[in-house]
């Protein structure tokens, strides 16, 4: 009987642990690229699928209209959500070069490049001191076919630690009137060299 209830013991306390642990457990949440949508006072966020998020309320935050962010949020009911986080990244838009072999092409590690929602999205890793980096994204006009090549200037900053970049570049300006796709290039100089990728607009 004694072992019995030792037993039980246990089978009680394993049941009470449990249920504390559900009672802290964190919300589900979400973190993607966005844009912030601010027609009037209230911001709403457009995610990269068009689909726009109304949240129940932002505090801290008064981005501007087409701002792009990293927006963590949990999913309510609908289109709304609950923000976590919104932190504002690095926006910018295709300049035109005819000069694009005199870029600043300090090298930079590719974690992601993609398409989505008209923009040019892209995670790379910098080595940081203390300088602020420049970037751009340039459009090769002499070239026959369409080339954009990324420009990264360190300012001449010293070797630090690694840090990870988050950029988005508008491809408005350069998609095909007609609504089809808009294949493209995109150039970026790595610690390995050039490396190309193969892209579209829709």
């Amino acid at each position: 009987m004694r072992w019995r209830f030792i037993a039980y013991l246990m089978v009680v306390f394993l049941i009470a642990f449990a249920c504390e642990k559900d009672d802290e457990r964190i919300d589900n949440f979400i973190v993607e690229f966005a844009t912030v949508v601010r027609p009037a006072e209230r911001i709403t966020f457009q995610l990269d699928n068009f689909k726009t998020l109304i949240p129940i309320e932002i505090k801290d935050y008064s981005g501007k209209h087409g701002q792009r962010v990293i927006l963590n949020y949990t999913p309510l009911r609908g289109d709304t959500v609950k923000i976590n986080s919104v932190n504002n990244i690095f926006t910018g838009g295709v300049q035109e070069s005819n000069v694009v072999g005199s870029l600043i092409k300090d090298p930079v590690k590719i974690q992601s490049v993609w398409v989505g929602g008209n923009y040019l999205n892209l995670i790379l890793e910098i080595e940081y001191f203390d300088k602020t980096h420049v970037i751009g994204l340039f459009r090769d006009t002499q070239s026959s076919t369409l080339d954009l090549h990324f420009s990264h200037s360190k300012e001449n900053d010293p070797p630090g630690y690694t840090e990870k970049l988050y950029a988005s570049f508008s491809l408005s300006g350069i998609k095909s009137v007609n609504g089809s796709p808009t294949p493209f290039r995109l150039h970026i100089n790595t610690h390995t060299g050039i490396r190309i990728f193969e892209l579209e607009v829709l």
